[in-house]
């Protein structure tokens, strides 16, 4: 019998490639002969999955996507109690930042993608796309922690553009992972003590 081929696992292969490429020298030096190469595979056989070159980046940033999607529901899967709301932003916040090696790989992946946007309309498409939901799922949060006052999208903007910064300072190692946290955790803070009293219960865990 003939060899059954998972094309979804062989597409994964390929935006891991890309990544692996993208990451050690930029979306520039991804090439579909060096995606073969370093897939271990024929510039033949990408082609059967991704026509062109655009196509397998525009692959490769949305299994990107995916993947912080994935750590952000797997972050917050394992919050202990799902009625706190303010644990599950916490964890949902965290989960954005390069605290452990595979969210380290993503977020130079995603710093090499970002220059990529730049210079390419469709990608910063796709990035903006990306960031407005990072953003509509930080609010979605707020709104259930109480913690938004008047303008939840204001507040996850902020919030955003924080773990922005802090992933930044990460990646230099110019602060550590208990440094982002207690960060993270004081801005929380903050805004506790203005949101609502069913808020003033809440606490992220330890």
């Amino acid at each position: 019998m003939p060899r059954r081929v998972d094309h979804d696992r062989r597409r994964a292969e390929f935006a891991e490639a890309v990544w692996r490429i993208a990451a050690e020298a930029g979306p520039a030096a991804v090439t579909m002969s060096a995606v073969a190469a370093e897939a271990g595979t024929s510039v033949g056989r990408i082609q059967h999955y991704f026509p062109g070159k655009d196509d397998l980046l525009a692959a490769a940033a949305a299994a990107l996507r995916d993947r912080i999607d994935r750590h952000v529901q797997e972050a917050i899967g394992r919050v202990p109690d799902p009625t706190n709301a303010l644990a599950t932003l916490h964890a949902l916040l965290m989960a954005l930042l390069p605290v452990d090696e595979e969210r380290r790989a993503t977020a130079l992946v995603g710093a090499a993608f970002f220059h990529h946007t730049l210079r390419h309309t469709e990608s910063s498409a796709r990035h903006r796309q990306g960031h407005e939901l990072i953003v509509s799922a930080v609010a979605d949060t707020l709104r259930g922690a109480s913690l938004s006052g008047d303008d939840a999208e204001r507040e996850a903007r902020l919030l955003v553009a924080l773990v922005q910064g802090l992933a930044t300072q990460l990646l230099l190692g110019h602060i550590t992972a208990e440094e982002a946290d207690a960060l993270v955790r004081h801005q929380l803070g903050r805004l506790q003590t203005t949101g609502a009293p069913s808020a003033r219960g809440d606490h992220p865990p330890a």
